[in-house]
């Protein structure tokens, strides 16, 4: 597994279970055009922009191109790190046709390209583990009748989406944050209640 500090962005869900399988990092999609709509979407990506950076991996069709440079617009602070897949032209195999532009999309590139693609970012972040779903269970987020609650109140006082599930809260918890920032925002919401 190649471990990042950076937030990889794609455009689907077939290109996040790609990457998965190779990268240890967080993966957000852009559900293709949708993050043009989503602003809470893209208040996330340019958070980890600004935090971490972001690498864009768009698809190398036009609508990839219109995803990719609309991101770069409008990520105003941070790192974006440009990653582009080679033109292979053809379908993915769970399509019926291809893409408008006959080329493979993320989710139809061979897993060693894909590998090789992201090998000048490794980083070794084990350390910077701090956030488990065990802990998000101690420390009262997840598992508890008023879980749903203290976690909203959590990424309301990070600046979190609302709609972030206890499943990935963890990843995106690890990424952001020090250890410390989450123990002072958790003791913050607690005593408010």
């Amino acid at each position: 597994m190649i471990k990042l500090k950076q937030a990889v962005i794609v455009e689907g869900k077939y290109d996040k279970i790609k990457l998965a399988e190779i990268l240890d990092a967080v993966i957000i999609t852009t559900d293709g055009f949708g993050v043009f709509k989503k602003r809470e979407k893209l208040d996330l990506i340019c958070l980890f922009a600004k935090k971490h950076g972001v690498i864009i991996l768009t698809d190398s069709d036009r609508a990839g191109f219109l995803i990719r440079n609309h991101l770069k617009g409008k990520i105003n602070e941070g790192e974006i790190h440009n990653v582009f897949i080679p033109d292979v032209f053809g379908k993915e195999k769970r399509k019926t046709a291809p893409s408008a532009d006959n080329k493979l999309g993320v989710e139809g590139i061979e897993t060693e390209v894909l590998r090789g693609l992201f090998a000048k970012f490794t980083e070794d972040k084990s350390s910077d583990i701090f956030i488990t779903r065990e802990r998000l269970f101690d420390d009262g987020l997840s598992g508890r009748s008023n879980s749903a609650e203290l976690r909203k109140k959590l990424q309301k006082e990070l600046n979190l989406p609302e709609n972030l599930s206890a499943k990935q809260l963890p990843a995106v918890l690890n990424s952001l944050f020090t250890e410390e920032e989450y123990a002072k925002a958790l003791t913050k919401i607690k005593g408010e209640e």
